[in-house]
This record gives structure tokens, C-alpha cells and sequence, in this order.
């Protein structure tokens, strides 16, 4: 395969974390669009479109090319961004009504899920980073695009399989819970937030699913409504506390060097925001818009500064020697 260039020879390298940065992107314009900011909105979508489809390209291109690569990177925790990333733009399309598209990118989370949850999962083990969540946050992508869907497409049947794997999501939180490595706090390198976003995206889940129920569907009686109130402000509560106890650690141990895992902390405090937004309006408790714009600035310039260093490693990974290695022995398969 001659003539291949510095830059792709760079982009096969990305390791499936990478997928973090769509997650990232994605989210921080589902809050865009719901503080009403809808230029920077869809600017962020279109930056999140693009890198999808870079790593779908590379997806492809190592499971047809390079099989052995590829099944190695499946079993790995960062292989769940896949179907993360793909939730995330397709809950966007919903918001802009873009149901086929939307439809089109659940099918294929949908598809990519059962066998890379298993894939996954076969290769926990204990005291493991914070990737470790993504079952959970694959899982609940999966319940957020669900439920957000339903009302448009008037299937009930959509939103009781996204309560289903709703209730899912927060077992596989629990079982990666058991697995975390709690030093993570200290030491991470970015990917620890997820324990936050996790509970997040659980939050976000029950309140699309609160607001489903808010349709013509009808699809929960009171006591199932109020049962799904309480689950997500409990899981809003949590995910705020583990916030914090992750904000004041990067204050304790900074960690100011660039490094891929740090989309994985852009991902949940955009969720944060996303959900505390999303929480306030299913429950009605419209003081709890304010925060959630803050929280949102917060996770704009966490993007910004993120996204400079992401520059910054590119150019330098591009000028190096490695990737003058990588371009020769790829040139020669």
C-alpha cells in the first residue's frame, strides 16, 4: 500500500479511547442546544460528525485489513466509545429532528452493543481505570436515544426496551463500581471522570424517559412515574457528588498534561450539565437550570483546552520519528 501519508498513518494509530472525543464533542452540543445556544451548536455537531466518521473509517479499515489488531482493541474498555459516540450523535439528530438519521445511528449502536459489551466484560478485572463504566455508559447511550425517540416515532415499545436497559445500565454501574480502582482519583489520566458521567447518563436516561412518559404514549402509571423521579434526581445527587470529589482531586493532584483520556473528563461534565438541565425541566424544579448552565461553561472550556492539546500532540505525533516508522512498515503491507 504505497503513498500512505503521515496523517493516516497517525489516525490508525488512535487507540479506541479516542471515541472520547466524540462523546465529548457530541454532548457539550446537546447542552448547547438546550440552553438555547444553537450556532455553537451545530458547530460542535459538525466537529463531532467528522471525527465519527474518522474513526468509523478506521473501525473499518483495521477489521477488514488488520483483523487480529482489531479484535484486540475490541476487548479493551475504550471499544464501548463505539457505541457511546454513536448514542450521542444520534440523540443530537433526534433534537434536530432528523428521526431517520437518528433511527439509522440507534440501529447501529444496537448492533455494535451485545457483542462488544461481551467483549469487554470477558477482560475485566479488578482494580481497573475508569474506563471500566462504559458498559454503563454504552448501555444507558442506548436508553437516551431510546426514550428520546419513542415520542417521535409513537413506539411504546422503544421506550419500555429503553426502560430496560435503563435498569441495566445502573447494574453494570454497580459491577464496574465493585471493580474500580479508587487511586484512580489521584492518579487518572482523565478517563476516571467516567464514574461521574455514568451516573450522568443514568440521570439523563430516567428523565427521558420521564418525559416520554409525557406524551401521548402514556406509558407509566403514577407510581412508575414517581418511582423513575426519585431514581434520577438520586442518580443527578450522586453524579454531582462524584463531581466534586473529582474536581477537588484534579486541585490536589493536577494533572495538566495532554493525553487522549482527557476527552473521557470533557465527556462527563458536559453530561453533567446535559443532565442537570434535562433533570430540571422532567421534574420541574426550575431552579436547577442555573447550575446546569454553569456547569456547562465549565465543560466548554474544558473542551477548548482539551482540543488545544489534542492539536498540539497531533502536530508533534505527526513530525515525529515514530510516525515516519509507521508510514515505511504500513507503505510495505
Amino acid at each position: 500500500m504505497s503513498g500512505t501519508s503521515p496523517l493516516r498513518a497517525w489516525w490508525v494509530q488512535r487507540p479506541p479511547a479516542a471515541g472520547a472525543a466524540v462523546m465529548a464533542t457530541g454532548i457539550v452540543s446537546v447542552g448547547l442546544h438546550l440552553t438555547g445556544h444553537e450556532f455553537l451548536s451545530r458547530l460542535a455537531l459538525v466537529l463531532a460528525c467528522a471525527a465519527w466518521l474518522g474513526l468509523a473509517v478506521n473501525f473499518g479499515f483495521l477489521l477488514l485489513r488488520e483483523r487480529a489488531q482489531w479484535v484486540a482493541r475490541a476487548g479493551t474498555p475504550g471499544a464501548l466509545t463505539a457505541v457511546a459516540a454513536t448514542t450521542v450523535l444520534g440523540t443530537r439528530f433526534a433534537q434536530l429532528g432528523w428521526r431517520s438519521t437518528a433511527q439509522a445511528l440507534l440501529a447501529l449502536a444496537a448492533v455494535l452493543w451485545p457483542g462488544l459489551l461481551c467483549l469487554v466484560v470477558r477482560h475485566w478485572g479488578r482494580h481497573m481505570p475508569g474506563a471500566v463504566f462504559l458498559g454503563c455508559v454504552a448501555t444507558q447511550g442506548l436508553a437516551v436515544l431510546g426514550a428520546t425517540l419513542a415520542p417521535l416515532s409513537s413506539a411504546a415499545w422503544l421506550a419500555y426496551a429503553a426502560l430496560v436497559l435503563f435498569w441495566l445500565g445502573l447494574v453494570l454501574y454497580l459491577v464496574a463500581l465493585v471493580r474500580f480502582d479508587p487511586r484512580q482519583v489521584a492518579v487518572g489520566a482523565g478517563d476516571h471522570w467516567i464514574a461521574a458521567g455514568a451516573l450522568a447518563i443514568s440521570a439523563l436516561a430516567g428523565a427521558r424517559l420521564l418525559a416520554a412518559s409525557n406524551t401521548d404514549l402514556n406509558l407509566w402509571n403514577d407510581d412508575d412515574t414517581g418511582v423513575l423521579r426519585t431514581v434520577s434526581v438520586v442518580l443527578l445527587v450522586l453524579d454531582m457528588a462524584w463531581y466534586a470529589v473529582l474536581l477537588a482531586a484534579e486541585l490536589v493532584w493536577p494533572r495538566i498534561r495532554y493525553d487522549v483520556r482527557r476527552w473521557a473528563t470533557v465527556f462527563p461534565m458536559g453530561m453533567t450539565a446535559a443532565a442537570t438541565l434535562s433533570v430540571a425541566a422532567a421534574v420541574d424544579v426550575p431552579w436547577l437550570d442555573g447550575p446546569g448552565r454553569v456547569l456547562l461553561w465549565l465543560a466548554v472550556a474544558a473542551w477548548l483546552a482539551v482540543a488545544a492539546g489534542a492539536v498540539a500532540s497531533a502536530r508533534d505525533g505527526l513530525r515525529s520519528p515514530a510516525a515516519e516508522d509507521t508510514v515505511r512498515s504500513t507503505a510495505r503491507r
